[in-house]
């Protein structure tokens, strides 16, 4: 655990902590730190192993229309997580919920869809098959597609952590979603210009990232698990 903070960002080196080599300016660090957070957010989002999944829904709705489709569900999403975000201290505390359950349990779930995304299910996405039709609302696109249970428990371990940074963490959570949301309103012309092939090799490269730092996640909660009986 972080000696300064305790801070979530297991895998990556805490973004609390993380400096770069040479620079003791406070705003160099708050620079990287808020980085940090926002490219773990953006390896958990997967907008680009959301690309199949967009690319499916989306296949019977009108070409003009599926990037308002998008944007809908990208907005539908930000709220979502947003609202995790600012109201998930108050969500563990009626649950009566600790940090170091928490973090176990994020660290499991994140591993859970690691492999998903390493070795994906015969569907072909990290939520088995999609079939196209009618438009999406909500559900699965949204929720859990982007807005998922590994997303969710990811801004509430960031505000658990430091509270008192809440607005980094709303800023690295903003930036990560602007980023997912530009990557699946481009989704038709990426899946064009790469392919397939290299859109699979690219979510399963963020998979493996993300299974190291799930694994990171789960020793140092199992760590404050075992410090509470020292």
């Amino acid at each position: 655990m972080c000696p300064r903070s305790g801070c979530l960002s297991d895998g990556l080196q805490c973004p609390a902590t993380l400096t770069i080599t040479g620079s003791g300016d406070p705003l160099v660090d708050l620079s990287s730190s808020f980085l940090s957070a926002a490219f773990l957010l953006l390896l958990v989002l997967d907008p680009f192993g959301n690309i199949p999944i967009v690319a499916a829904l989306l296949r019977g709705v009108s070409p003009a229309r599926r990037w308002r489709v998008v944007l809908r569900e990208c907005v539908i999403a930000y709220v979502v997580l947003t609202l995790f975000l600012f109201f998930g201290q108050r969500l563990m505390s009626f649950l009566q919920l600790s940090e170091v359950s928490l973090g176990i349990s994020g660290g499991v779930v994140l591993f859970l869809i690691a492999l998903r995304m390493i070795f994906p299910p015969p569907g072909g996405s990290v939520f088995g098959e999609t079939t196209g039709g009618a438009e999406p609302f909500i559900v699965p696109l949204a929720v859990p597609a982007i807005a998922g249970p590994s997303a969710m428990a990811m801004v509430m371990l960031l505000v658990s952590r430091e509270p008192h940074r809440l607005l980094d963490w709303f800023g690295a959570m903003t930036l990560a979603m602007v980023a997912v949301t530009a990557v699946l309103l481009a989704s038709g012309r990426l899946i064009d210009l790469l392919g397939e092939r290299v859109l699979t090799a690219l979510e399963r490269l963020m998979g493996l990232i993300l299974s190291a730092l799930a694994i990171e996640m789960l020793l140092r909660g199992i760590s404050g698990f075992v410090k509470t009986f020292a």
